[in-house]
């Protein structure tokens, strides 16, 4: 291990403390950690704080009340100000690379057209991303996921698609000695998943780099035009980091507070704006056989039918399995008493499937004053209309399947037996948390734009008009991605790792 690094927890830190550092980074989930490591590498001091704390496969218990309490941000009950929307982000060493289900999906070569056109990021086209992402596979041990790894609820998946003729295909993974536990949302008691806190935290470490847990980054320290570091707090004291270097990575709600909290939206009032969700309906189909959706590789397959890149389709909901857990599949199976317990029951036999937006919707993230995240997002009307399409491509998919039950959950939940059952859920009028919806991908608040009137940041993370101050998390994205984005966000990461290390070499 290089000389001082170590991972340490702020609330061990007994009186206020100044240290000093090239760069510092706040929070190390995918963008965060691979910054970190990277600029380790090549030799800078660096130090990053993280909100969470230090967990390790140990700790991971499998059981929900405990894991959602420990792994996410609120306990899991971050949501959107008006209750529509529950809003899933890690929160500890590794963010949500330690709750994902670790799927692994370049970013959309339109998407990134869109954003040369748009935006003016040529620098973003997948033909020069291409190494990078190869890089970022390769560091993360991607592998595609083998057939025989197909769990039963995938398999519906894939029976559906081939009974109705629809695009989709089996996904790509990190995954190393997995025994197919089947519970990667509440953390890998196993150790296998090839993630941020796994790799690249304990890579940066060994090259020096110190990481303080249970640090609340409460402001980045600013001298005229220039970051000069942050302040942070642990339980008992104040923690002040002077660095040439300030990157932002606390995901694209948190870093939009933390600049916000800062007084940077006086610079810029597009801070904290273009917040994207990729917003997700369940729908859940009961089958005559056992399913046993929790064993295995939760998601494993994709259908690509109704969702299209092109900018102002209609056509935008990617569908995937997403099996849950007892507690989650209580909470969306509709009865109360006898016939909630009756549904609990079938509990082997169902089946789940999820209609993830590729939002053109654009919320906002503000902050109290006790600089506490807000979250404001409505969906427009034309996503509206292709979110409830989404819902029932995943009720035709689980009835060709072969489900002899399709339920969708809305204030009055849909049952549905047959397809002509369905012209009623098309028709449905979706208001706020009906359907219930849950979205575990914010994105967009600091977006990158060449023209600082149309971004916060350029084309290498680079905060317009604010020197030393970079974003290396979804924050960056200037649109939805309509798909995984943790390949990208550590790409980013990659990206603006560079230009930092760039950066502080010629100052």
């Amino acid at each position: 291990m290089a000389d001082g690094g170590r991972i340490l927890s702020a609330d061990d830190i007994l009186s206020d403390t100044i240290v000093d550092c090239d760069l510092v980074v706040v929070g190390t989930g995918a963008g965060g950690a691979m910054a970190l490591r990277d600029a380790a590498r090549a030799g800078l001091r660096v130090i990053a704080v993280e909100e969470g704390g230090h967990h390790q496969p140990k700790d991971f218990t499998q059981r929900e009340r405990a894991m959602l309490a420990l792994l996410f941000q609120d306990g899991a009950c971050r949501q959107t100000r008006d209750g529509g929307v529950i809003v899933l982000q890690g929160r500890g060493v590794g963010g949500s690379t330690v709750h994902n289900t670790n799927l692994c999906k370049r970013a959309p070569e339109r998407v990134l057209a869109e954003w040369a056109e748009r935006c003016g990021l040529a620098d973003w086209s997948h033909d020069k991303l291409i190494d990078d992402f190869a890089a970022v596979e390769s560091d993360l041990h991607v592998s595609d996921i083998d057939l025989a790894r197909v769990n039963r609820n995938n398999q519906i998946l894939l029976d559906g698609m081939k009974a109705l003729g629809w695009r989709g295909g089996i996904l790509r993974h990190n995954r190393r000695g997995c025994i197919g536990s089947g519970f990667c949302e509440l953390g890998c008691a196993y150790d296998a998943k090839e993630n941020a806190a796994k790799l690249l935290v304990p890579d940066a470490v060994s090259h020096g780099a110190v990481v303080y847990t249970e640090a609340r980054a409460e402001r980045v320290i600013r001298e005229g035009d220039r970051a000069t570091g942050i302040i942070a707090r642990g339980a008992r004291a104040q923690l002040t980091i002077r660095a040439r270097a300030v990157a932002l990575a606390g995901s694209a709600v948190g870093s939009a507070a933390l600049a916000l909290a800062s007084g940077l939206g006086e610079r810029s009032p597009r801070v904290g704006t273009n917040l994207h969700l990729h917003p997700g309906a369940a729908v859940a189909g009961i089958f005559k056989e056992r399913v046993e959706g929790w064993v295995g590789i939760p998601q494993s397959v994709e259908c690509t039918e109704h969702i299209d890149w092109e900018p102002g389709s209609d056509k935008r909901t990617w569908i995937i399995p997403a099996f849950a857990h007892p507690i989650g599949l209580a909470s969306m199976l509709p009865g109360f008493g006898a016939e909630h317990m009756r549904r609990l029951r079938q509990y082997p036999n169902v089946a789940v499937l999820v209609a993830m937006l590729h939002d053109q919707s654009a919320g906002r993230v503000t902050v109290t004053r006790k600089g506490s995240p807000q979250i404001d997002y409505t969906l427009l009307e034309s996503d509206r209309r292709a979110l409830v399409a989404g819902v029932v491509a995943c009720a035709r998919l689980l009835l060709a399947a072969g489900a002899t039950e399709v339920i969708v959950p809305a204030t009055r939940p849909y049952i549905v037996r047959s397809e002509r059952d369905l012209a009623a859920v098309s028709a449905h009028n979706v208001r706020i948390a009906d359907p219930p919806l849950t979205a575990a991908h914010p994105m967009g608040t600091l977006p990158m734009a060449a023209d600082p009137a149309r971004g916060v940041t350029d084309a290498r993370g680079a905060f317009h008009g604010t020197r030393g101050l970079y974003v290396c998390d979804g924050s960056l994205f200037p649109t939805s991605l309509g798909g995984p984005p943790q390949i990208s966000i550590y790409t980013a990461g990659r990206r603006v790792a560079r230009a930092i290390i760039e950066d502080l070499r010629r100052a």
